[in-house]
């Protein structure tokens, strides 16, 4: 399609000079005598090109210059001053007020040509641009459109994930159990939980399937489907010869999930966990260490024990087995485990928060039980990064209340 010229000089003669050279050259040309008109039509119009005398009555070439400038937003137009001045101060001067080019009067055929060939490439170059930006913005706004949607499914993922912790409180005669989860994402490969065995027992797990995001949460999903229900679903539960309900020992448990993801889910994927079998009427406890950090015991008069010798993560090795433990909660003991979020929390600097500092945190918060000192935690290893989260952090609180003063007298 022919670009539209606008040709804008007080002189017709000089006018019609110029648009017989241009309509022959195969531009469409529109005339104006003044500034005003002028404006007009570049707002009627929306000339690609306009050929302005500098000096006119009234309103003058460069003060038109400016104010085409200031109306341009979409596209842009290219401006050649008709000028007999040849200073450089005038050409400094025109170049601020916007102006591309500029043709000494009397003008050349030929020169004018040449000036509007190299417009037609500035033009060709800015309309390439112009259409390029506009996919851009197009397939930006898709992508914001499907990164909208893809948040929308990811809040909804959270939720779900969330509510596979059914319970995050329980009490089972002297003891507490509380849970924390904290996605670093929407979601993570996280998991804690318990379930009841029999009527003196509790099954605790918390498990840390590796990387992040919709993988390791549908693991995780997976595996809290074998870890909660009734016996025909919990992969924990068993029904003995008399009808009683009792649960496998742990090892057995941290086994049977290893030949799980190995022969049947087939999976890359890994995780590490502990499993513990609470007897909350005597307080001993049977637990397993499967490559997650170590739970760690802080007893009533405030002394911390490491929990574990480490052991081998689930979905690694075929025929890896794993050594159960047996601890004693005695009445003011707790147990504390948490994923490796937690101690791998960075300060500033690239230092982990380690054992050492998650037992600095348990020492100070001493007094505290329950929920108020898992936010405590986590508020103290967030204020150690610098408010910076790039781990999940689950944990399972296990808590055995203090006995009761004896009376006066």
């Amino acid at each position: 399609m022919p670009r539209l010229v606008l040709l804008v000089d007080d002189s017709r003669a000089q006018r019609r000079t110029l648009a017989v050279q241009l309509t022959r050259a195969g531009y469409h040309v529109v005339e104006a005598a003044a500034g005003d008109e002028a404006m007009r039509l570049c707002l009627e119009r929306r000339p690609d090109i306009v050929i302005s005398d500098w000096m006119m009555p009234g309103q003058s070439g460069l003060d038109f210059c400016r104010r085409f400038r200031e109306m341009q937003s979409d596209r842009y137009g290219y401006f050649i001053l008709l000028t007999s001045r040849n200073d450089k101060k005038d050409i400094a001067e025109g170049l601020r007020a916007g102006a591309d080019e500029f043709l000494t009067k009397p003008v050349s055929g030929a020169e004018l040509l040449a000036r509007l060939s190299a417009s037609e490439r500035i033009l060709g170059m800015e309309e390439s641009l112009r259409n390029a930006n506009a996919q851009l913005s197009a397939t930006l706004a898709r992508l914001r459109e499907t990164q909208a949607a893809l948040d929308r499914d990811l809040r909804e993922a959270q939720r779900l994930q969330q509510s596979l912790v059914r319970e995050r409180h329980g009490r089972y005669g002297e003891f507490d159990l509380s849970l924390l989860m904290r996605p670093a994402g929407h979601i993570g490969g996280d998991l804690v939980g318990f379930f009841p065995i029999n009527a003196r027992r509790v099954g605790l797990f918390a498990l840390d399937v590796a990387g992040h995001g919709v993988a390791a949460a549908l693991l995780s999903a997976r595996l809290a489907a074998l870890l909660s229900g009734g016996t025909d679903q919990n992969i924990a539960l068993r029904i003995t010869e008399l009808g009683l309900y009792d649960a496998r020992p742990p090892a057995e448990i941290l086994g049977q999930l290893n030949r799980l993801m190995i022969e049947e889910l087939r999976t890359d994927a890994y995780f590490t966990m502990v499993y513990a079998d609470l007897d909350f009427l005597s307080g001993q406890l049977r637990l397993v260490q499967a490559g997650h950090p170590h739970p760690m015991l802080q007893r009533a008069d405030g002394r911390i024990e490491r929990v574990g010798q480490g052991g081998l993560p689930v979905g690694v090795f075929p025929h890896a087995e794993y050594e159960e433990l047996h601890l004693a909660l005695a009445p003011g003991d707790r147990l504390f485990i948490s994923s490796d979020g937690l101690t791998e929390s960075e300060s500033p600097r690239g230092q982990p928060l380690g054992e050492e500092g998650l037992n600095a945190i348990l020492r100070t918060n001493a007094t505290l039980r329950g929920d108020a000192l898992l936010e405590s935690i986590c508020w103290s290893a967030a204020h150690y990064a610098g408010g910076e989260r790039k781990d999940d952090i689950s944990a399972v609180l296990i808590e055995r209340q203090k006995m009761a003063e004896a009376p006066w007298g």
